[in-house]
């Protein structure tokens, strides 16, 4: 970011290219407005980078890797009060976009400023997005970078075809970009590095005998 701007205030123009970047952020703004205005439960829809970009539907693979895992996440989270966790429908409002990614939790810090009409929330400690050929480049891109500058703690990646777990996460809490923490497949466990305490086996997400095991193993924690 600082680079991008040191090149702006090296041109003569600097004044005018500002003056145009807040026209169009301005705009930006208005039709963000106007998505959330539009937006309803039925429909799952992000506004990112100025775009409404309105997801079709998923997959089975997709869906049941996001459903198992939310099931063990959800399930820790609550037994060990430490949170809340989102699903699929909760909207994440970042600085300039808004996302509803396939799983997000909150600490109690800021999960106890929810209320049952909270409709937009912050940015979360923990995401996991599943893969699809549609959303891959924005999961790896300006998710990835987005997530990261807004102090989101852990990030997951799931590739629900190879059946691997790609985990990231922040080093400190002053840092804005996350570092590989490991690729994991099926035969592994994976420890999250914000939900104290939660470790399951990869297996877990794509194996529905594998999840009921490890719901078991959460549950006796």
């Amino acid at each position: 970011m600082s680079l991008t701007v040191e090149a702006i205030l090296k041109e003569p123009q600097a004044p005018l290219l500002v003056e145009e970047a807040q026209k169009a952020l301005e705009e930006e703004a208005r039709r963000r407005q106007e998505f959330r205005a539009w937006l309803t439960e039925d429909i799952k829809a992000e506004f990112i980078n100025g775009q409404v970009v309105v997801h079709s539907p998923v997959k089975r693979r997709h869906r049941r890797a996001s459903e198992m895992l939310f099931q063990l996440v959800n399930i820790f989270v609550c037994k060990k009060k430490l949170g809340e966790a989102g699903h699929e429908k909760a909207m994440v409002a970042l600085t300039r976009n808004d996302y509803e990614p396939d799983i997000c939790f909150w600490g109690n810090e800021k999960a106890t400023q929810f209320n049952d009409d909270t409709m937009f929330h912050p940015a979360p400690d923990f995401v996991v997005e599943i893969l699809s050929k549609k959303t891959q480049k924005r999961d790896r891109t300006i998710k990835f970078e987005d997530y990261s500058r807004h102090g989101v703690k852990e990030y997951w990646i799931i590739d629900p075809v190879r059946q691997t777990v790609e985990q990231f996460g922040l080093l400190t809490e002053k840092d804005t970009s996350f570092v590989p923490y490991g690729k994991l497949a099926p035969g592994e466990d994976i420890t999250s590095l914000s939900i104290p305490g939660f470790t399951i086996p990869v297996k877990a997400i794509f194996d529905e005998a594998a999840n009921l095991e490890a719901l078991e193993a959460l549950m006796k924690k």
